[in-house]
């Protein structure tokens, strides 16, 4: 199954652009109505201590992860495939994390979004992000589809 990252090739975002080689490289999925997305954090995203991972690393995983189910939301109710056709675009509006537990960076990680909400412009994406089976951050995106001017 191809990411929702890999099917907009023009994105050169730093957390979820497939064009960035030096980015995150984010992987998402469909599962149904959630979306889900693995990651193994890298040695460099400490957070202070080694063994935990740095939140603004979390903040980026859970960011480009609810944008990219936003987005992918879109294409759906429109009834296309992600990229076909004009190129569909949201950018964050507001992001809402909540640190419950400290997240070791020697596991991997696992990112599950809903869509709470859609509307034309805005959407509202719950996220939690897990390590194991601890949840360890839940968070509330606002996506916001923008034209693709934005992009110029």
């Amino acid at each position: 199954m191809t990411a929702i990252q890999d099917l907009m090739a023009t994105n050169h975002c730093y957390g979820c652009g497939a064009a960035n080689k030096d980015g995150l490289q984010i992987k998402s999925h469909w599962h149904g109505d959630e979306c889900v997305c693995t990651y193994m954090p890298r040695p460099e995203q400490c957070a202070g201590p080694l063994h935990y991972l740095y939140g603004g690393t979390i903040a980026s995983l859970i960011d480009c992860h609810s944008v990219g189910t936003a987005v992918a939301n879109y294409y759906r109710l429109e009834g296309r495939e992600i990229g076909e056709g004009e190129e569909i675009w949201c950018v964050t509006g507001q992001l809402n994390v909540n640190y419950l537990e400290p997240t070791p960076i020697d596991k991997e990680v696992t990112l599950r979004a809903v869509v709470e909400e859609c509307g034309e412009r805005k959407t509202v994406v719950k996220c939690r992000l897990y390590s194991g089976d601890t949840l360890t951050t839940a968070a509330k995106v606002i996506a916001v589809r923008v034209p693709n001017s934005w992009k110029e």
